[in-house]
């Protein structure tokens, strides 16, 4: 196949790109490097084209999709403190750029279009493991601009038959996840945390739980969803279980310092994954435990990450509080 991916030069998408090429798929990378790494890519070079543009904007980039198979639109702004600073960023990102590339694809006639889309559309849910069918509650521009993509996606499935699949992650982890942000992603800021011999700054008590999925299960998802014969679909990818950061903390081993909660975090995440194992078979396959080895054995990937503290956390955070604690 022919295939394109947005944000290829990202966490999951690089991974992504390595899992198609090693299967013997062609492989268009479209990213501007707002949050990629054209080091995601440098053991890839010469095997791929990489096109750096901006997919908020109608340019050249469309021309990428003629006689292309399949779709993987994993670009995306993340994070949810710049989401509430900037969310016109947000929107021109998450929302125009899906707009724009689900007509590229449209007008491209591809064969499937494969969305990321963010579990962080169900907000604080009312039960666990949560099912797709459960209410959409998003608390901040990033989770509302990531689910307005999502209906966009459904919408060209229903109106213009787009043979789309939208899935909706569950707290990726593992190596080349991002180093940046404002207080990014746990493992982002535990491991440089661990890199600079500094205790992991764990939010609340560190009881509360994530589903946390590694990357390489997310890869084999979106291809489960490529290769299928379904469209229209949305499914949950999760890891089948939930994880404290207590426990994260014992598996990374080290000091911990503990900080304010924060106001719109859910206690627990969980996926119910039976949709997608009935549907399309798909199962994750690594444990927190392997997950964790993995990373720590690339640790030196975050060496330039910046080292948060209690005190800088409290000053990036300012506005999380300042708009969510209701």
């Amino acid at each position: 196949m022919k295939v394109i991916i947005t944000g290829g030069a990202g966490f999951i998408g690089s991974h992504l790109v390595d899992k198609l090429l090693d299967i013997g798929h062609e492989v268009i990378v479209l990213d501007n490097f707002s949050t990629g790494r054209k080091e995601n890519l440098s053991h890839v070079e010469g095997r791929i084209r990489l096109v750096e543009c901006d997919l908020s904007v109608k340019s050249d980039w469309i021309k990428e999709f003629n006689e292309v198979d399949w779709v993987f639109h994993l670009a995306s702004l993340a994070d949810i403190v710049p989401s509430i600073q900037n969310p016109e960023g947000y929107f021109r990102s998450n929302v125009d750029a899906t707009f724009y590339v689900l007509e590229a694809a449209r007008h491209a006639n591809v064969k499937r279009f494969i969305y990321s889309a963010s579990s962080s559309c169900y907000g604080i849910p009312d039960e666990y493991p949560t099912r797709e069918s459960a209410e959409i509650r998003s608390q901040y521009p990033y989770a509302l601009a990531k689910r307005m993509g999502e209906e966009l996606v459904v919408h060209w499935a229903q109106l213009y038959n787009l043979p789309a699949i939208s899935l909706r992650f569950f707290n990726v982890y593992g190596t080349r996840s991002r180093t940046s942000g404002t207080y990014g992603a746990v493992f982002g800021v535990f491991l440089a945390q661990k890199l600079a011999n500094k205790p992991y700054t764990v939010v609340g008590d560190g009881n509360q739980t994530r589903d946390f999925t590694y990357v390489t299960d997310i890869v084999s998802a979106l291809i489960a969803a490529a290769e299928s014969s379904l469209f229209n679909k949305i499914y949950n990818v999760g890891s089948d279980t939930t994880v404290s950061v207590n426990k994260i903390v014992e598996l990374l081993g080290g000091d911990k310092v503990n900080i304010p909660k924060r106001p719109g975090e859910p206690d627990c995440t969980y996926a119910d994954i039976s949709k997608i194992k009935d549907d399309l078979g798909w199962y994750p396959t690594v444990s927190i435990e392997d997950g964790v080895d993995k990373i720590l054995e690339n640790i030196n990937y975050w060496k330039e990450a910046t080292v948060w503290e209690p005190e800088s956390i409290a000053d990036a955070t300012t506005d999380w509080f300042k708009y969510l604690d209701k």
